[in-house]
């Protein structure tokens, strides 16, 4: 991602500006990386402050989502408290070229003192870390300890040790190189090289697509070369990246968003025309909602795969399982379309006995089938006379007959429980916390895919959580299921039977329930809520998806279902478009 140094700065300044001498009012750890902070501002109000340590996703900035927090807090958000609580944040500042953010605050000691904290975000690849210092400098603790063999660390990150910042990489200053220095590197550089590659490779603080978007403005493409930019392109590169320096140093970044195809691909500090109409550049007011949005389906994706390991493998190989046992069974159904032909052969045998005796190992005879009345080579088993090699094809006849009313009934079944298996699928990647993690695990182990708990007190108790909300356009309340649990609840026992049902056709998603309150919905209604079925469903990529609608009077659950499993009748279909944004903009918070 492009969180470079000079991104960083951005967001930096934009937080400074709003939460300056702000109050920590509250500290939670909703992820194993992620640390939030509830902090009370004069200007802005109450505000929550997110700290990623995500080596995926480093950053800071302040968040509206809702990040479910674990049942018992994790030690290092209890030192948080313990050091933080009521702190007054002085400011953040970033060291020169580097991802680190330091948060420093003013607290109080155990004595009532006033002693100085810093929070420091190491937002580097692969290398993220989230660290409490003391007045001195030294670590209290930190989310990752690293250098526990003194002798051969670069880096001690282990609490009582002294900070030092990350070793620097040694490229040139973009905010601080003259126009003499930029042509003296220019000319120095090998001509062969890309202008991009060589801006990354020579001054720090740059992303990948920053440098692409300074190559593009001076050369007209991405991947022009030095030797091909020509007097006028060193020129225009020399002028970029003046331009990139002073605004910087204005702090005039402008937040922008890079779509493609509807989904956010990247993001950067400045407007950007290297893609030259094949994706979406959208300007935001601000950093915080932008990288909200972002990392929003990102972030929920990665911590339900962390935290819904466990159940992801199971499920996955239960599917796999089911799956490679239908297929076997598609084959053996397969086989037993040629019975007829073991009949006509022991038809054919027992028109011959004349001719056959025990001990024969095949018999040649007229094929009285064919209209062509060929011979046809049959073979026998000598153990047996003819009469038992007669009624042998019968049996394997009657055998492969039975077989195919069996397989029949069985695949219908097996279908059924890869459809469901592939519904537990897609219910926990819209967990959205435990809770949905629990009921899911829980419903596993109620049809028999997860060992009940071995302790008492945990077999008997149950989760239940929520199902998202939304509120259309018009104000009607609309429901959606985030698991087949909660899909039944809302189906079966919540919803009235005047109220609207929702649900993609043959195609795995959450039930959506549109509150009618008595009255006619009216048709916006009816359309937001068919485009929430299409985004909460495995066809939310696509275009046009079919959703069927129909009162709740008209879905029955059948006896013996799978969970999340109904049937229904006299029902309508709409063709409509899966919408990220409007279930952004619909979603209570």
């Amino acid at each position: 991602m492009p969180f470079d140094a000079l991104c960083l700065s951005g967001v930096i300044h934009e937080l400074n500006l709003s939460l300056t001498g702000a109050r920590v009012d509250k500290i939670y750890q909703p992820g194993r990386d992620e640390v939030i902070l509830a902090m009370r501002t004069q200007n802005v109000g109450n505000v929550r402050l997110l700290l990623s340590a995500n080596p995926a996703h480093p950053r800071l900035h302040l968040t509206t989502l809702p990040l479910e927090n674990p049942e018992k807090p994790p030690m290092f958000c209890m030192l948080l408290r313990k050091h933080m609580s009521g702190a007054r944040l002085l400011e953040i500042a970033q060291p020169p070229l580097e991802r680190v953010a330091v948060l420093r605050f003013e607290a109080l000691n155990e004595l009532g003192d006033r002693v100085e904290r810093r929070l420091i975000l190491e937002a580097i690849s692969h290398k993220t870390n989230l660290i409490l210092l003391d007045g001195e400098g030294r670590i209290l603790d930190c989310i990752r300890h690293t250098g526990a063999d003194l002798a051969s660390a670069q880096r001690v990150l282990q609490p009582g040790m002294f900070y030092r910042l990350p070793p620097s990489v040694g490229k040139e200053n973009p905010l601080t190189v003259d126009r003499n220095r930029l042509e003296e590197l220019l000319s120095a550089a090998p001509q062969e090289a890309q202008a991009d590659q060589w801006l990354l490779d020579t001054f720090g603080g740059l992303s990948p697509l920053i440098c692409r978007e300074l190559a593009h403005r001076a050369g007209g493409t991405t991947d022009a070369r030095l030797n091909a930019l020509g007097p006028a392109g060193r020129t225009r590169l020399l002028d970029e990246m003046e331009r990139l320096r002073d605004s910087v140093a204005k702090h005039s970044a402008t937040p922008v968003m890079v779509s493609i195809g509807g989904r956010p691909r990247d993001f950067t500090f400045l407007p950007v025309g290297q893609y030259e109409g094949s994706a979406q550049v959208d300007p935001w007011p601000a950093f915080s909602p932008m990288l909200d949005s972002f990392f929003e389906q990102r972030e929920r994706q990665d911590r339900v795969k962390q935290r819904g390991q466990d159940l992801i493998k199971s499920v996955t190989n239960a599917r796999d399982r089911t799956a490679r046992k239908l297929g076997n069974q598609e084959k053996e159904l397969a086989a037993t379309k040629d019975r007829d032909r073991l009949r006509k052969l022991g038809d054919i045998l027992t028109s011959n006995f004349y001719q056959m005796e025990k001990g024969m190992a095949r018999l040649r005879a007229v094929d009285f089938y064919d209209p062509e009345g060929k011979e046809i080579e049959i073979k026998l088993d000598p153990l047996l006379t003819p009469q038992q090699n007669a009624a042998k094809f019968y049996k394997d006849y009657n055998r492969a007959k039975k077989a195919e009313e069996m397989l029949t009934i069985q695949l219908e079944k097996g279908q059924k429980e890869l459809d469901y298996l592939n519904s537990v699928l897609e219910a926990i990647s819209l967990a959205e916390g435990e809770r949905d993690l629990a009921e899911i695990r829980q419903e596993l182990m109620d049809t028999g895919y997860l060992r009940c708990p071995a302790k008492a007190k945990d077999r008997g108790r149950r989760v239940a959580s929520k199902p998202m909300e939304f509120v259309s356009t018009s104000g009607l309340r609309i429901s959606v299921g985030k698991n087949n649990s909660q899909n039944d609840r809302l189906t079966c026992k919540l919803a009235g039977k005047d109220d609207i049902w929702f649900h993609t056709q043959k195609i795995h998603g959450s039930h959506v329930i549109l509150w009618t309150e008595g009255r006619q919905p009216d048709l916006q209604s009816l359309n937001e809520a068919a485009a929430l079925a299409a985004w909460f469903s495995q066809a939310r990529d696509s275009s046009k998806v079919p959703v069927d609608y129909t009162p709740v009077r008209y879905v029955k659950k059948p006896g013996g279902a799978r969970p999340g499993m109904v049937v229904y009748t006299t029902y309508e279909t709409a063709q409509v478009t899966p919408d990220g944004e409007l279930a952004r903009r619909l979603r209570v918070k």
